[in-house]
């Protein structure tokens, strides 16, 4: 036991059966330094993945429960401290992708972009600044929704990806002023469904 005590901080040389035998106790020893030496990590990967702080604390509680549950029913058992560390980094990924994969984040995404839609395009601002102007919300995320696929991709790219019209161009395949026209039509669709929402 003496031997755990002196390396608890940062689980070094504990082997697997203690590992297992402290977790199924809820010994803190071995909880909390596991907790505080991978929080870090993930809410790097949260970050770097469109999340919050406050949103990487909420995944890596669920997912510190989840591994918690999992090694205490044998679930999982763990070969030593870095299949540990390993396992809770990936449930926590995964429970953050899982998050942004979701309707309910899909949903609040859009809404976001939506309600801070900006033309930055000359020509087109005139023709569309009442959709903004209504400021309905709703109707335009409809809208949005009922735009036939090509217009929605180049739309995402554009608003949602913050990607440069030659690049889009590349990736459609088309120059530049074919890729504006059409992000044009786009959004006088747009505009067209948006307006019939009212």
């Amino acid at each position: 036991m003496q031997k755990i005590e002196n390396h608890l901080n940062t689980l070094t040389d504990i082997n697997s059966s203690q590992i297992i035998e402290l977790i199924k106790n809820n010994d803190e020893r071995v909880l909390k330094p596991l907790y505080q030496s991978n929080f870090h990590k993930v809410e790097a990967f949260v970050l770097k993945n469109s999340g919050t702080k406050e949103h990487a604390k909420d995944v890596y509680q669920e997912a510190f429960i989840t591994v918690w549950n999992n090694v205490k029913t044998n679930k999982f058992i763990p070969q030593n401290n870095h299949s540990l560390n390993g396992y809770l980094y990936t449930i926590s990924k995964n429970k953050w992708m899982d998050h942004l994969r979701s309707k309910h984040y899909k949903k609040t995404v859009v809404a976001s972009k939506l309600n801070h839609f900006e033309i930055s395009n000359k020509e087109t601002q005139e023709s569309h600044d009442d959709i903004l102007k209504e400021n309905r919300l709703q109707g335009v995320m409809q809208a949005f929704k009922d735009l036939g696929l090509p217009c929605k991709d180049l739309l995402t790219k554009f608003y949602f990806e913050k990607k440069s019209m030659n690049t889009i161009a590349e990736e459609l395949q088309l120059d530049a002023a074919s890729t504006r026209n059409k992000k044009y039509r786009c959004m006088q669709k747009l505009r067209e469904l948006a307006l019939k929402k009212r």
